[in-house]
């Protein structure tokens, strides 16, 4: 995240009327420059992004177990009131909010799961459960998502560095 400053969007993104649900794959990339990805998620940031980001619990809280973890982020790990604060910043911006389990979820992730699951894709499925629910489009790096039906998605890809 450059640590200090969180990236900040500056064009307005596609005409969407609900907004854009970032994975947590998605905020981490925004959130910590030395990501592989972080190049990838500042262009979707400034240019592809919707009017609004939306976190959902699941999102925040993995942000906050990703940012803390030393086996991820090595000597960088930080504390949780830390990746709070950073949370903060972001749904302090005007273009970024926190968005309550909407109704429907439940029957969503229901449906999404009927044909089972390996337990390993539950929190996709929840994730892509209430994107739909809140006709919402989900952004990930992760191309699992291609398996739900009816799922809103921008997969992004990796910017690469050479051309």
């Amino acid at each position: 995240m450059g640590r200090a400053d969180l990236p900040r969007r500056y064009a307005a993104g596609p005409d969407e009327s609900q907004g854009d649900l970032p994975d947590v794959n998605v905020w981490l990339a925004l959130t910590v420059q030395q990501h592989p990805h972080h190049d990838a998620a500042q262009a979707y940031w400034h240019g592809e992004a919707a009017q609004r980001l939306w976190f959902c619990r699941v999102t925040m809280l993995g942000l906050v177990r990703l940012l803390t973890q030393p086996k991820l982020m090595g000597p960088d790990a930080l504390d949780a009131l830390t990746v709070l604060a950073a949370y903060d910043r972001f749904v302090g911006l005007p273009e970024v909010g926190l968005y309550s389990e909407p109704l429907g979820c439940d029957t969503e992730l229901r449906r999404l799961t009927a044909a089972g699951l390996p337990a390993r894709w539950m929190t996709d499925a929840y994730l892509a459960a209430f994107a739909t629910s809140a006709n919402l489009r989900l952004v990930s790096f992760d191309s699992d998502f291609v398996r739900f039906a009816g799922l809103q998605l921008l997969r992004l890809e990796p910017v690469s560095a050479l051309p």
